[in-house]
This record gives C-alpha cells, sequence and structure tokens, in this order.
C-alpha cells in the first residue's frame, strides 16, 4: 500500500469513531417540570396564595431578589409526580422541578422574563449513590441520577439586554456561571423560551452564549 492509500485509510478510520457523548444526552427528551391544574378552585387558591406570600416575603426587595423563602418553606428531597399546585402546598418537601415551577411562577408575577431552565452537574458518585438511596426509600424515579452526574432544573430570569441569572431554588441561590470543574459544577444548561427574540439571538449567562431550547455545553 502506498504512503498517500495508508493516510486515506486513518482518516476513513478517524472518520468512523464516535465523538463520546455529552453528559446532557441522557436527558435530551427530557421536559422541564410542570406543576398540573385542577382547574378549580383547589389549586387556584394554592397558586394565588403562592404569589402573595411571595410578595409578603418581597417587603420592598428588588423584584429581581431570589425567593429565599420558598427553601425555607420546603426542604429538598423526593416527591411525587404529577403534582397539583394543590398539593405542593401542603407538602414539606418538594424536588428540584417542583422548587423550579414555584419559582417561575413567583418571577413571573414580579413581571420578570423567566424560563424554565434545566442543567446536568458534576458531584460524586459518594453523593449520587446516598440520593439514590433516598429516593428509592420513598420509591420515587432516579431518572436524574446517571454516575457522577445529575440532572437538576432551576429558572432563568432576563435582568439585562439578553443578560440572565439563573436561580437555584433547591439550593436557595444564584448559580454562578463562572464555576469551572469540581463538586457541584454546571456542565451543561438549556433555557426554554419561545419569544422569536430568545429563539434568534438567544442569551448571556456570565461569560457564555446561550442558545434557546438547546443543550448548552459548559467550559
Amino acid at each position: 500500500m502506498y504512503l498517500v492509500e495508508v493516510e486515506s485509510a486513518a482518516k476513513d478510520q478517524a472518520a468512523e469513531v464516535v465523538a463520546p457523548g455529552a453528559p446532557s444526552d441522557r436527558w435530551e427528551e427530557f421536559p422541564y417540570s410542570r406543576l398540573s391544574h385542577h382547574g378549580d378552585r383547589c389549586c387556584e387558591m394554592a397558586r394565588q396564595w403562592v404569589v402573595a406570600m411571595d410578595f409578603a416575603q418581597l417587603n420592598g426587595a428588588s423584584v429581581e431578589s431570589g425567593p429565599r423563602w420558598l427553601r425555607e418553606k420546603y426542604k429538598w428531597g423526593p416527591s411525587p409526580w404529577p403534582m397539583h399546585w394543590c398539593d405542593v402546598v401542603e407538602r414539606d418537601t418538594i424536588d428540584c422541578g417542583a422548587h423550579a415551577a414555584l419559582a417561575l411562577e413567583v418571577f413571573a408575577a414580579r413581571g420578570l422574563a423567566a424560563f424554565p431552565a434545566q442543567l446536568v452537574q458534576k458531584y460524586s458518585k459518594e453523593a449520587t449513590d446516598q440520593w439514590r438511596g433516598s429516593w428509592e426509600a420513598e420509591e420515587v424515579s432516579c431518572h436524574w441520577l446517571d454516575g457522577e452526574h445529575i440532572y437538576h432544573e432551576a429558572t432563568a430570569v432576563l435582568v439585562g439586554t439578553g443578560e440572565l441569572k439563573v436561580w437555584d431554588g433547591s439550593a436557595g441561590s444564584w448559580v454562578n456561571p463562572r464555576q469551572r470543574g469540581g463538586y457541584g459544577s454546571v456542565l451543561s444548561i438549556r433555557v426554554f423560551a419561545d419569544s422569536p427574540e430568545a429563539i434568534s439571538n438567544g442569551f448571556r449567562w456570565g461569560e457564555q452564549r446561550i442558545a434557546a431550547n438547546r443543550w448548552q455545553q459548559i467550559g
């Protein structure tokens, strides 16, 4: 075989190598969490209570403040789905999807542009094994765990022209867009938006450009 043929064969073999998947691939088709509504007074009164409670807790602070009172009221942990508005207000413990859904509602009620956000974060195998045990003990799905990676939900809030902050309701804090590597670091983010401007221009999160409605790998 001539050298040129060897080089050509090597290129063909390299092209056939499948690129390693992104951590978010497991959750490519996974929808963000939505609280259900019975279409009756039970759920509407519960939703209005959450909004009114948020305005009371805000107490004149900036509308861009994180709703930390939700984290104080609800512990983070396993919770069953589907979940209705009238269910969530009665619970002591809710998961990240319910936290994110409640935060989305209160940010929108404050007049802010808010969007569902999904994250993939890196922890340790020991941590995810412990969480798996807690979720299995409650007979709740562990779909959000994959080795040292976890699927997580948050709420993105528009705070400037195309600029986002991401509120982690389960932690009761804003997600640091500059953290790279290490325990709890964000590996992937997906922000859902349906406005033509967001779909066309995307967002800026720290130094990252975030396209709407698709996973963005961080770093």
